[in-house]
């Protein structure tokens, strides 16, 4: 998941200080290059990589940095360099797994400047944006606002309304979408196909600002949002063909489904009695049963029966490694 920084977008493809109407380069400042380390026995190392990197973007005076989560989750190293080339060592303060936003607390000094922050709800489908990300005018991207809408995720990740942008980028976790005004709108997750006017095209989707002001406080307080942990059954999803089949791609180790009995290949029917149609309507269905810890009553169709399964739901935080004390 590491990523090179040896490219460059092409000339026309990069915002200008001309075109912007806000300080470009002082925007550009304020992103920083993530890189972490993850020990190879770490829960997410087999899937997500021992070596990650990514953005993230300073968002106070003291330099505290919103990243995407899955960056430093279990990290026990992580290292910030700056544009103006400086490197300093960071610790991962919280992350939100409702959200996807983590914060980055520096262990020395930036000086970088933070970016504003805007509203997501304040932006509409067909307005431009720009996505910056570490290295200057050259890892920036003039872009549009292509939907808004609901996205799951098979990691059991569920937003109401997420921002969706094109072209299209394979790698801009952690990166910052600005609105017109410059204002931080958006943080990068990932890169997904979504349709528009009937036809699959690659787009990046971003996790809206607006969900980060009534959780910062808790976050820097607890480590951790302030809502109660949604239940996680470590089972990965995924939705296979128009009709919304959801299919059980993988279980995770010593996770909630694998110790209930659910298997690779198995087909979620639904929860309890109530039928899913989607992964939105499946993860939405388990938390309205409660928090986790709460039993999960899944309908499973496996070789042509129908199956009924207790999953004992789990945190999943309760799995991962700790980062280490400074």
């Amino acid at each position: 998941m590491s990523e090179p920084q040896d490219w460059a977008f092409r000339e026309p493809l990069q915002p200008t200080p001309d075109e912007t109407q806000f300080d470009l380069a002082r925007a550009l400042d304020a992103m920083v290059l993530v890189r972490t380390e993850v020990p190879a026995d770490g829960y997410t190392a087999a899937n997500l990589g021992t070596e990650r990197g990514g953005y993230g973007a300073v968002i106070r005076e003291d330099g505290l940095i919103l990243t995407i989560g899955y960056l430093v989750t279990e990290a026990t190293q992580i290292w910030l360099t700056t544009n103006r080339g400086a490197v300093v060592a960071g610790y991962p303060l919280a992350y939100d797994r409702a959200t996807g936003f983590a914060l980055v607390q520096p262990l020395g000094k930036l000086e970088a400047p933070p970016l504003r922050r805007g509203l997501a709800s304040g932006v509409n489908v067909g307005d431009a944006a720009v996505v910056i990300g570490h290295g200057g005018r050259a890892h920036a991207l003039k872009t549009q606002i292509i939907a808004k809408s609901e996205f799951a995720g098979p990691w059991e990740y569920l937003l109401d309304e997420a921002l969706f942008t094109t072209p299209a980028h394979p790698q801009w976790g952690g990166a910052a979408l600005l609105d017109e005004e410059g204002d931080l709108i958006g943080i990068g997750s990932l890169l997904v196909q979504q349709e528009v006017n009937g036809e699959p095209v690659h787009v990046n989707m971003f996790v809206p600002i607006d969900l980060l002001d009534p959780i910062l406080d808790g976050m820097l307080q607890t480590g951790r949002s302030p809502h109660p942990p949604c239940p996680w059954l470590g089972m990965r999803a995924q939705e296979q063909d128009a009709e919304g089949k959801l299919v059980v791609g993988r279980v995770a180790a010593g996770g909630p489904a694998e110790r209930a009995g659910i298997e690779a290949g198995d087909i979620v029917l639904g929860v309890g009695t109530h039928r899913a149609h989607s992964l939105a309507e499946l993860f939405r269905a388990v938390r309205r049963l409660g928090p986790a810890g709460v039993e999960v009553p899944l309908m499973i169709a496996r070789a042509g029966e129908v199956l009924r399964f207790a999953v004992k739901s789990a945190d999943r935080d309760d799995f991962l490694k700790k980062p280490n004390l400074h």
